[in-house]
């Protein structure tokens, strides 16, 4: 894969917020869980960008912002040059047909009423794709070819599929509407590790035919290296660190994102036995409490007491290297 050129941004994130009120007791006002905290980076046309993190971190929250099925605290979602935040339902109904998500779970994400072939048909009629009734079967067996499906599969209800042919389906519906940006919400991770290798390739084919840009959400860094061309990682709804996957992986900046990848094995033994091992003490802080300063300062080896007072920005350390940590 080839990176766009840099000012060929098909998406900016720009300072993206979204909080979530707790109720209170009595009706009364309640916390507030900070999912996603200023959050910002952009997405060049035709590359994938992987954003990492573990469970609870923001990620998906940031990717249902960028869809609008999370309404933003405050921000910018831009879209081919377009603000997404302050659009109205009817307004953004266009904007949908070029934004599509595959989800995690293959099953939930399907009706179970439908057929595939009526599943996969069903955006052809309601944003009139594909206006005429009788043209539509074909489309729709074009659509499960590109996803390495049997067309006779049309005919059949999701529970008759594998898990994998599932998301094969939902990746044909994402298809259906020819979309430019497509978000993968770790799209491979209820999958079989065999499974997950077609998936991901499967993914870079399509990529490269029909010109695709993804977010690749993720928590396996093995699955990010192999198909993403920059990486951002999260902690606790703020980003960590992004640069390419290359620098990431051989020379990574911010404390947690070391510490993230010396717990991904190395099949060699005798490399595994010599590296370093870096194991985080304390728990992930609660979203409904941050700590004061670098949300990461609580478990960093290598925090000082400014960590602990001033909250880092995201600078460019590295000739596109941004890490947010006062002492990269």
């Amino acid at each position: 894969m080839t990176l766009a050129a840099r000012d060929d941004r098909i998406l900016e994130v720009k300072r993206l917020v979204k909080h979530f009120q707790v109720d209170g007791v009595l009706g009364r006002p309640g916390a507030v869980v900070k999912a996603v905290d200023d959050v910002s980076f952009a997405i060049h046309r035709g590359e994938t960008l992987g954003l990492v993190g573990e469970s609870g971190c923001g990620k998906t929250t940031t990717g249902r912002a960028i869809l609008q099925l999370e309404r933003a605290t405050s921000g910018q979602v831009i879209f081919e040059g377009r603000d997404l935040v302050p659009l109205s339902e009817a307004a953004l109904r266009s904007v949908r047909r070029r934004i599509q998500v595959i989800f995690q779970d293959p099953f939930s994400s399907l009706n179970p009423r439908m057929t595939v072939g009526q599943i996969i048909a069903e955006p052809l009629a309601v944003h009139r794709i594909v206006p005429e009734r009788a043209a539509r079967p074909a489309r729709v067996k074009e659509l499960l070819r590109q996803a390495g499906l049997l067309t006779t599969m049309a005919d059949r209800y999701p529970h008759e599929l594998s898990g994998g042919q599932r998301q094969r389906v939902g990746i044909a519906r994402a298809l259906a509407m020819e979309p430019s940006l497509i978000i993968c919400d770790e799209p491979v991770s209820a999958l079989d590790v065999s499974i997950q290798a077609q998936i991901i390739n499967l993914l870079e084919e399509l990529q490269s035919a029909l010109g695709l840009t993804y977010l690749f959400i993720a928590h396996d860094l093995s699955v990010v290296r192999h198909i993403s061309d920059r990486v951002a990682v999260m902690y606790l709804g703020k980003i960590a660190e992004i640069t390419d996957r290359t620098s990431l992986y051989e020379d990574p900046l911010h404390p947690y994102t070391k510490a993230l990848l010396s717990a991904v094995p190395i099949p060699d033994p005798a490399i595994e036995a010599q590296r370093e091992h870096i194991v985080l003490g304390g728990e992930v802080p609660s979203p409904l409490h941050p700590p004061a300063g670098c949300v990461f300062h609580p478990r960093c080896p290598i925090a000082i007491d400014e960590c602990r007072a001033a909250v880092p920005e995201l600078r460019e350390v590295k000739p596109g290297h941004f890490a947010a940590c006062i002492r990269a």
